[in-house]
């Protein structure tokens, strides 16, 4: 398994479809997820601090994880079929393992300080290596990522995050 960093989430264009991009911790792969407007947003709250005035729906699974005596260990980006990928929620030393979206695990990782993973296979499979000449492109990612707000994402569908 390697760990990944959340570089966060864009509209990729011409389609304004949502998209969140993970980059393996100690390589130079990065794996794109295109995910849903809510989970876009919810992922964007939680890298930008912003807490609501009443806790939303990952807000209220990590609060719900606390209270109910469980640790949320860490988050597993599994597997990928027919263009979907699949993350598992870690609990309590790895005695309970639960289905989730991707989005999902990653909203609620980056609201309780949770390490992401990834199989090893999976980042052969999708993970993007990027040129040297890339980095430009991954430079004015970050600068986007400085300058978005929840509100850049609009309603739609989650269909494969």
């Amino acid at each position: 398994m390697k760990e990944l960093d959340v570089l966060g989430v864009r509209v990729e264009m011409p389609n304004n479809a949502p998209i969140v991009l993970l980059r393996e911790r100690d390589g130079q792969r990065y794996l794109p997820i295109w995910i849903g407007a809510p989970e876009a947003t919810a992922i964007a709250y939680a890298q930008q601090g912003v807490e609501p005035p009443r806790p939303l729906t990952h807000d209220l699974m990590v609060n719900l994880i606390r209270d109910l005596g469980h640790q949320l260990e860490q988050v597993r980006i599994t597997g990928m079929e027919n263009n979907v990928f699949y993350a598992t929620l870690v609990f309590d030393d790895g005695s309970r393992l639960i289905e989730s979206r991707p989005s999902d695990a990653i909203a609620i990782a980056l609201r309780s300080a949770t390490p992401i993973l990834a199989e090893e296979s999976l980042l052969e499979l999708a993970g993007v290596t990027m040129a040297v000449e890339d980095e430009d492109e991954v430079e004015r990612f970050r600068e986007f990522l400085d300058n978005v707000s929840a509100e850049d994402f609009d309603e739609g569908e989650d269909q494969t995050g």
